[in-house]
This record gives structure tokens, sequence and C-alpha cells, in this order.
């Protein structure tokens, strides 16, 4: 079993530290992928300190990972030596429900396998991303297109396809409203997306301070939710609304921007619940959904679109050693919009 360079959290509380974890050794169906960049999401950050329940530590997160395939096992077929690859959000399914079926591998009835922080199927905990290798089931592998450069499409394994995903379920694109909530890591993607897609996109962001980078991006208006006239101007207007932050908002006077029949749907994960009246989905046939990153089938197309549109994040690469500070800017909200970690530097 070899031993690779990782930066990891060894508690809760702790900053994150340069360690050594363990990788399993490359089985038949396995690919060992040499990581270049690995994003950092908001997601790890609530993982390693426990907001989302008790770890086992040492942890090392990490789920936006691309780097280059270094040895495939015997009866590989869909990866080989340096192809330009791809991990997200998870590395392993049941295979037989019928949701993996499906080619919806995220919402597997027996629960999908975390890429970090979970029960893996030899019952070893899995780690992610902030590491130099990472073995993975080639099933589990995508392919990034030649069109994106490997820095940029690194968030696209998470922010890039938990946006991609209901935007594409919910028909974003010519004739649709839709309003992203949020203009962080996820949020900038979504507006990237639903232009490309041919939506019209409205920014709702707590300030105006982004503005500028809003329109740059794609959006055609951007309104501050710290403004009541906003809910009163927008009322009844979108087909669609992408809800990104990962904090608590005030879900039912985001509900009432909503056309007959709209959407709002929620992939940012706050810890604390976000309560909802039922006059506010009952008044117009209103929905409030939730949606979990994307299958691989799914992933991949998301690529494949992003790099016909030449759609990557906006990042600001970083090497390992500055991880910590990168967490304390990351709850600041002070990153436009995803840190990447150089994991050269580890």
């Amino acid at each position: 079993m070899p031993t690779v360079k990782a930066y990891a959290a060894p508690s809760a509380t702790g900053e994150l530290i340069p360690t050594t974890i363990e990788r399993r050794d490359v089985g038949p169906h396995d690919v060992l992928i040499d990581i270049k960049f690995a994003g950092i999401c908001h997601s790890d950050i609530h993982t390693v300190r426990g907001d989302w329940g008790p770890q086992q530590y040492p942890l090392a997160p990490g789920h936006e990972i691309a780097g280059i395939v270094s040895e495939v096992g015997s009866d590989v077929t869909r990866h080989k030596v340096g192809d330009r690859v791809g991990v997200g959000c998870m590395v392993n399914s049941c295979g037989e429900c019928a949701n993996c079926d499906a080619g919806e591998e995220q919402y597997c009835l027996k629960g999908n396998t975390g890429t970090y922080g979970a029960m893996d199927r030899d019952g070893t905990i899995t780690q992610g991303g902030y590491s130099s290798h990472v073995v993975v089931t080639e099933n589990f592998v995508v392919n990034i297109p030649d069109a994106l450069e490997l820095d940029v499409a690194a968030p696209l394994l998470c922010a890039g396809i938990t946006t991609f995903s209901p935007l594409h379920h919910w028909g974003a694109g010519p004739g649709k409203n839709v309003a992203v909530v949020g203009l962080g890591g996820l949020g900038h993607m979504a507006v990237k997306i639903a232009h490309a897609m041919g939506a019209t996109v409205t920014v709702l962001s707590q300030s105006l301070k982004k503005q500028e980078d809003g329109l740059r991006l794609g959006a055609d208006h951007y309104y501050a939710t710290s403004d009541q006239n906003t809910f009163t101007d927008l009322a009844g207007s979108f087909d669609l609304i992408i809800n990104t932050v990962s904090a608590v908002i005030d879900i039912n006077a985001s509900l009432q921007l909503l056309k007959l029949d709209g959407a709002l749907v929620s992939v940012g994960a706050p810890a604390e619940p976000l309560p909802v009246q039922a006059f506010s989905l009952i008044g117009a046939r209103r929905t409030f959904a939730g949606s979990s990153i994307g299958g691989i089938k799914e992933t991949q197309e998301m690529l494949d679109f992003c790099a016909e549109h030449g759609i990557g994040a906006e990042i600001e690469v970083i090497p390992a050693s500055k991880i910590n500070d990168a967490y304390e800017r990351v709850l600041a909200s002070d990153v436009r919009y995803r840190f990447v970690i150089d994991t050269a530097t580890l």
C-alpha cells in the first residue's frame, strides 16, 4: 500500500498540516492519478470542522481533483496512462440499485462513497485530493477535454456539476428566467453555465459589491437582497432559482420571486435548517427542492459542455502552505472565486 504526501486535518479544531496518507494498491479496475490541482470547496471546511457530523482524523479533504493517469489496472478499459482526468465528490457506489442503473450514482440507495471521510468498500476511510496521488475505480474517473486547462477544470468537478445538474434538470435555456442566489464558488459557475445554456440570468447577492464581476461572468441583471425593494420589484419573476449559499437565507421571501410552477433549488448546504412555510409553496404551485452534484455520465457531459463553451472556474492558485489561510478567506468571502491548490507544492 503506497504512502503519499498530503495535507490533512488532525482534528476538528486543528489546522491542516503536511503529512502522509496511505493509498491502496492499484487493483484490476483501478486508476492511479498523479494529482496536479485540487480545488478548495466550502464543503471541505464544513466536513473537517465537524459541522456535518463527527469525522475520523487525520482527514485529507478535497473533491475537486484534476490530474494525469500514471497507472491503470489490468482490466481497465476507460482510461490509459497519460490521460487528463478528474475525480469529483464520489469514488464509488453500489452499482446495482435503481438510481445507479439510471446513471444517478450520487443518489445511490445504499449511499455513494464520498471522496473523503467515507467508509470505502474495503473498510478504510477515504482520503481526498489534498494529496499527491489517488487511486480510484475507473468508473468514477472522468476525462478532462484538452480545451480545458487542469487548474480551471478542477473546480468543475464539484462547483461545476453541482450547478450544471439542476440547471439541466429544470430546463434552463432560452426563454427561461434564472436567478442565482450568491456569487461565490458555486454561484459564479451557475452564472456562467446558465448564460451558456441561453437563459436570462439574474444574480441575487447580499450587496452590489460583486456586480461588475457578475455582469462580466454572464449575468443580465444584478440585485442586492439587502434591499427589500428587490423582493417587491422581482416578485413572480423567475422560472428557476438556484440557491448556492451555505448559510441560512429567508427561503420564504425567495419563493415569492418564483413564477407559477417555478422551482427554488438549494445546492448550498448550511448546517442549520431552512424553515419553509406551506403557503409559500401553495400560493403559486411552487417547488422547493435540493440537488446533489451529478452522476458520472452527467459530469462528463458537463465537462464537455464547458469545454465547448470555453467555461472554466475563476481561480486563485495557491501553494499547499496557504491552505489554512485560504480556509479563513473562504469563510470571509474573500476569494474570487475558487482557491485551487498546486499539489506540486506538497
